[in-house]
């Protein structure tokens, strides 16, 4: 177990320092009809950096360690999988190093990445003149053991973005860089890494331009702090319809306690909360107990009945697990390493292996209600949408 509490403290010595020789940086694609993978080679340090897909479907990567701390790196699929890569162009850089920022892809395609580890501050890909733009609300809402970090951010329909840190959340016009509304505060403690609660953005089946943000989990503030790998972790959740007049917190329980868990928004408009851990933090060694039981949640239904307890996987998913909703509607599952470098033995060793859960959905005794695809497309794209400016409203 890591017994250094502060996230620099845990780096690497120099002499260990991710090279574009290393192979501690890497990826690999899978094809989901063979299931076969091909690696595919990362130039520098992607460890803990941020990204989002573009309008053209090219993954973009920013930031990471090392390195890899200022840049940009493209993926762009294609056809035949043997020829895609990875490509760096050096004149293309982040204008401020960032480690554990957030990405999100705005109405007309630009990407914007807010935060980072000692930033209060946002950018945009494409850069804009002037490079990065203070954002202070970050550095205002940091404790003591940094709950700032990966910011939950969405893109609201009236042009604002909500942005949530540690227990508190704003609405940010982006095109002014201003605070339009201070939220009221999350009950229940800190719910960002290293506290490591998770987030979706609910939409009413009756009026879209309706966003509820869903908020449930993270650590016990100090877990982290003081390395507190058996302090059970947060298992309140908390729902608000950010764009109201006069906005609330709406408060419920999971029927487990969760850490470092991950949301799944599904095709029936629930949400599957599934990984992590049942007690202690984020970081290497810093978590056990790992929460092996998805939990579905259903919107629609009424308070206290909204949750249910699913089958458990056999695979513990910690610390850097991931979760992906597939086109056939399984939920991909891939990721935990819980240690500063490959580890094969003693408590939750690095996992290689992936796996997938089939939601209910997808039972044979539901094949009667499954939705039919009856036409559809040869092609689907990216549409742009224009949204209303967060001042004017035009």
């Amino acid at each position: 177990m890591a017994k250094k509490k502060d996230m620099e403290d845990r780096m690497a010595t120099p002499n260990d320092r991710a090279l574009k020789t290393d192979c501690s940086p890497h990826s690999a694609l899978l094809d989901l009809k063979t299931n076969s993978i091909r690696p595919v080679m990362i130039q520098t340090d992607t460890w803990c950096s941020s990204g989002k897909f573009l309008l053209d479907g090219t993954l973009l990567q920013s930031g990471g360690w090392n390195d890899g701390n200022t840049k940009f790196r493209f993926f762009t699929p294609c056809r035949n999988i043997a020829s895609c890569d990875w490509v760096e162009d050096p004149d293309i850089t982040l204008s401020q190093g960032r480690w554990y920022a957030t990405n999100l892809i705005l109405s007309d395609g630009i990407v914007i990445i807010v935060g980072g580890i000692s930033l209060s501050s946002v950018e945009y890909y494409p850069s804009r003149p002037g490079g990065a733009v203070n954002l202070t609300f970050l550095g205002n809402v940091a404790n003591n053991e940094r709950d700032n970090l990966y910011p939950f951010v969405h893109l609201l329909p009236n042009g604002n973005l909500f942005i949530f840190a540690d227990t508190q959340s704003v609405l940010y016009n982006y095109v002014n860089n201003m605070i339009v509304t201070n939220l009221p505060q999350l009950e229940g403690g800190p719910r960002n890494y290293p506290s490591a609660g998770s987030f979706a953005m609910l939409a009413s089946k009756k009026d879209y331009s309706t966003i509820t943000i869903f908020i449930c989990g993270g650590a016990q503030y100090d877990a982290y702090n003081n390395l507190n790998v058996n302090l059970p972790a947060q298992g309140s959740c908390g729902q608000i319809v950010a764009a109201k007049a006069s906005p609330t917190w709406e408060m419920e329980t999971m029927p487990l306690v969760r850490n470092m868990g991950e949301m799944v928004m599904l095709p029936t408009r629930d949400v599957l909360i599934i990984n992590g851990a049942q007690a202690g933090s984020q970081g290497f060694g810093l978590a056990t107990n790992p929460c092996l039981n998805p939990i579905l949640y259903e919107p629609d239904l009424p308070v206290d009945f909204r949750f249910t307890t699913l089958n458990p996987s056999t695979i513990p998913r910690m610390y850097h697990s991931t979760a992906n909703l597939l086109p056939d509607g399984r939920i991909l599952f891939a990721g935990s390493n819980t240690h500063w470098a490959y580890t094969w033995d003693g408590d939750f060793p690095t996992e290689l292996r992936i796996d997938a859960f089939l939601p209910d959905y997808l039972s044979t005794d539901n094949s009667n209600l499954r939705p039919m695809v009856v036409k559809a497309p040869k092609t689907v794209q990216y549409e742009m949408c224009i949204v209303p400016s967060p001042l004017t409203g035009k």
